[in-house]
């Protein structure tokens, strides 16, 4: 595997201090090295997951034998939308370190890689019931996304009726309720998904949801895209200058170099590729 580069400053004693205790059973120097390599997959998780995975790839080709190694290269690999080898690597850690934390995860590998029997399945694992109540919480979620996949919207709907729906807010009530909503919408139950939508709204203070404009489109209201208007304006403008470059026979090669440069700018310039559709709604942490 070849050596991926760190930064001079990247001190192995800013990793959290259970991740260090499992590294002691490295040697000092390869411990040191795994937990820089750990920092630097954290500090760009969030804005380069695929360097963040090479240092998480590049940790685990050194310390493979240390759960929390593993663990985390499963993690970043499913930010990375790596879901094979998420799967792998989570699935390595759990035996290693006999713990249940990850198995929402896993599930939604799972179906991510097109396999919503085997997503049902992992929520099936008698440890799930050890899980903290927001990984049982994801661990919903990713049922009903299951059930939504196997064309069962009423029964996705039914995964997520929860008491929880109702009880004291927590940090994931806007998850489980926009979850909620959305399997309502899709079995066609508008006024109930409609009101779900609202009542996520009003819990979700840090925006983890659309809910809010999930409401209004609802209700009718329409948002004018004024980026795509500009767009449609300047692909009109340039396909007028086209048919005019081409209808005058006598025009000026400059003319048409013109016309030719501006339709040649819209269709290359303006496209926009859709990573986020990639994977869809199979990402539990969006």
């Amino acid at each position: 595997m070849a050596r991926v580069a760190l930064p001079e400053d990247v001190d192995p004693r800013e990793l959290d201090p259970e991740s260090r205790r499992q590294l002691t059973s490295l040697v000092k120097e390869t411990a040191d090295l795994v937990a820089r390599h750990l920092i630097m997959a954290g500090r760009l998780l969030e804005d380069d997951p695929e360097q963040a995975l090479a240092h998480a790839r590049a940790a685990r080709a050194l310390g493979g034998r240390v759960g929390v190694v593993r663990e985390a290269n499963g993690l970043v690999a499913y930010a990375a939308g790596e879901w094979s080898e998420a799967l792998s690597e989570l699935r390595t850690a759990r035996r290693i370190t006999g713990e249940p934390d990850h198995l929402p995860v896993m599930a939604d590998c799972e179906r991510a890689l097109g396999r919503p029997d085997r997503a049902l399945a992992v929520a099936e694992d008698p440890q799930v019931a050890r899980l903290a109540p927001a990984a049982r919480v994801e661990m919903m979620i990713v049922v009903s996304g299951a059930r939504r996949d196997m064309g069962q919207p009423e029964a996705a709907a039914v995964a997520l009726n929860v008491s929880a729906l109702e009880g004291p807010v927590r940090p994931w009530t806007a998850r489980l309720r926009y979850a909620y909503a959305d399997a309502l919408l899709e079995c066609g139950r508008e006024d109930e998904a409609r009101s779900w939508f609202a009542r996520a709204a009003e819990v979700d203070e840090l925006g983890e949801t659309d809910a809010d404009d999930r409401v209004l489109e609802l209700d009718g209201v329409v948002f004018e895209d004024h980026e795509a208007a500009d767009e449609d304006s300047e692909e009109e403008a340039s396909e007028d200058r086209t048919d005019a470059a081409v209808d005058s026979r006598t025009a000026p090669s400059n003319a048409v170099d013109e016309s030719t440069t501006a339709a040649s700018s819209q269709v290359s310039g303006d496209v926009d590729d859709d990573p986020a559709g990639q994977d869809g709604e199979l990402r539990l942490f969006d």
